[in-house]
């Protein structure tokens, strides 16, 4: 890039400044703190130049190529956003199924395009309604899905072949995959217009959300049934699962954490799928679905520097050829745990900054967190104003006109260079010990991110780190928001809707089915089209999952992993 000359004129130049020009003004003015870090420690140096870059080593084409080719750092199209904006989306869905369609319909009119189907914990964790351990939890953080009845009635009136559906089913995604081919069948349209984001992530719930059901081996084999069916279907327009760092993030890992477990959990799901002879090539623009947090530059470069990592892990590991397989696309949100119950209205600033990283980096579906998350689920007035950011950013901002406005940045390229190199280290550590599944059985990720989480709360707590409104600038005004709660009559609602289907179906069919996925898991098989039968005979989401459990057990937290 430069030559050894340029290079030297360069560095002399800057030693004339340092001992000049800076010099004054820091014995003048100083600096308003001692050290300048990134939120994941790394140093942020005060001046960047083409010294920075490794200069007579780096290459353009080799770290930054071009949008829409290999390594894929500056997008994974072309055109990016002058051809396609990114798609704007919304997680929703609480109560019953009715009231989740309704509120469905009150997006689609404000200019949602994609649909996030939010799961209470009992449908995550394979539980009906009116289990004992589940009536507390009915309806709280997610719509209670029961059967294939509620799926229905979610989705009623609404054209799931032209509006995008979304949702996080980890332990149950092959279910609701079924679900969603059955719903197709009834309303006689093709599955290959189906346009559905199956989180089906697993293995980030042992290292970080919780909601697992079977032991971590054959939870990532389910989770593989998935992802083989559709590709081997020819399924292109269903995203059968995420490599997924969101909530690891939320949980308290910083973005090298991020980076380097999301790789090490995608390399896990890879190597399953090749095992089991599915031509990788054929893994049609694979998804990451990522936070986007509020420390700019840092997290415009973990995404750009993800994409050259995952690509170059294709192509040198897996020996992929194919540019669409290479190419992973991005489903973000704001990082919401950095949304604050005090003074909830800096929130929104928040979630602006947040949709322009998202912007910035190249993301194909952008999600924003909405202000009063922190009290909680979304008020209608939230919700628009989360919309409405995400359409202020694309209309208005001119962040859209070119692709990777940022690139040659001396500090994006070597902070994207740095965050890609310590990630890789850590991933290699991670590949060490096993992969992702041995270190997970090993607590690995889990001690990681958790003093991670703790040295941030230390910053917090002691001013390091400042979070305006709760440790600097803080107000004493009281909270008053519009808290939007869960009718409590809504567990009766879904438990009468689930005594009714019992009576009302053909239980020697739904015994049949359960038989069939029964046997089917024990030899091994993939389970898609037993799921899909069990499905159709309006088994219960409990009821299916009752008999993995026969099969495979239940995974049980051991706390010595710390």
């Amino acid at each position: 890039m430069y030559d050894e000359h340029q290079l030297a004129e360069i560095e002399q130049a800057l030693s004339n400044w340092e001992s000049t020009s800076l010099k004054e003004a820091l014995e003048k003015m100083g600096e308003w703190k001692k050290e300048f870090t990134t939120s994941s420690g790394l140093t942020a140096k005060r001046l960047y130049t083409p010294l920075d870059l490794k200069a007579g080593e780096w290459n353009y084409l080799g770290q930054l190529g071009f949008p829409g080719g290999y390594p894929f750092t500056r997008g994974i199209e072309p055109v990016m956003y002058r051809s396609k904006l990114f798609r704007m989306y919304q997680y929703g869905g609480y109560g019953t199924a009715k009231a989740t369609n309704e509120w469905f319909k009150y997006i689609i009119e404000r200019g949602a395009e994609e649909l996030g189907v939010a799961q209470d914990l009992p449908t995550q964790l394979g539980l009906d309604s009116d289990h004992p351990l589940a009536r507390p939890e009915v309806g709280k953080v997610g719509v209670a899905i029961g059967s294939l009845a509620d799926i229905e009635a979610i989705f009623k009136d609404i054209p799931i072949e032209r509006i995008g559906v979304s949702t996080t089913s980890n332990a149950t995604g092959p279910i609701f995959l079924a679900f969603m081919l059955a719903l197709c069948e009834k309303r006689k349209i093709s599955p290959q217009k189906l346009r559905l984001n199956i989180q089906n992530d697993i293995l980030k719930e042992f290292i970080a959300r919780g909601a697992y059901i079977f032991p971590p081996r054959p939870s990532m084999e389910f989770a593989c049934d998935l992802r083989e069916y559709c590709i081997n279907n020819g399924l292109i327009n269903v995203r059968p699962g995420e490599f997924c760092g969101y909530h690891m993030r939320e949980a308290g890992a910083n973005v090298i954490q991020e980076l380097a477990f999301t790789l090490a959990n995608a390399v896990a799901y890879l190597e399953c799928l090749k095992s089991r002879g599915v031509d990788l090539n054929k893994c049609y623009q694979p998804v990451a679905g990522f936070t986007a947090g509020l420390d700019l530059f840092e997290e415009i470069c973990k995404l750009r520097a993800f994409r050259r990592m995952f690509s170059r892990t294709m192509k040198e590991r897996f020996n992929v050829s194919n540019p669409d397989a290479m190419a992973v696309s991005y489903r973000c949100n704001s990082q919401a745990s950095l949304f604050t119950a005090q003074e909830p209205m800096n929130n929104i600033v928040r979630g602006a900054i947040t949709a322009l990283v998202q912007a910035l980096a190249g993301v194909q579906v952008m999600s924003v967190a909405c202000f009063d998350e922190a009290h909680a689920l979304p008020s209608p007035e939230a919700v628009k104003i989360a919309l409405r950011t995400q359409q202020i950013v694309a209309y208005e901002t001119g962040v859209v006109n070119t692709v990777d406005p940022l690139a040659g940045s001396y500090y994006v390229e070597a902070l994207t260079d740095e965050l890609e190199e310590k990630a890789m280290t850590l991933f290699e550590k991670v590949q060490a010990m096993g992969g992702a599944i041995a270190s997970i059985e090993q607590g690995f990720q889990i001690r990681e991110i958790a003093r991670s989480a703790l040295k941030h709360q230390q910053q917090v707590e002691s001013g390091e780190r400042v979070m305006i409104g709760v440790n600097k600038y803080r107000g004493n005004e009281a909270v008053h928001l519009e808290v939007r709660r869960p009718d409590e009559k809504d567990v009766e609602r879904q438990i009468e809707r689930l005594n009714k289907l019992r009576k009302e179906r053909d239980n020697d069919e739904v015994k049949i089915a359960l038989n069939g996925l029964k046997e089917a898991a024990r030899e091994g098989a993939n389970l898609v089209l037993p799921a899909l039968a069990t499905v159709k005979a309006y088994a219960t989401i409990g009821e299916m999952c009752d008999v993995l459990r026969d099969v495979w057990g239940e995974y049980e937290y051991r706390a010595e992993v710390l």
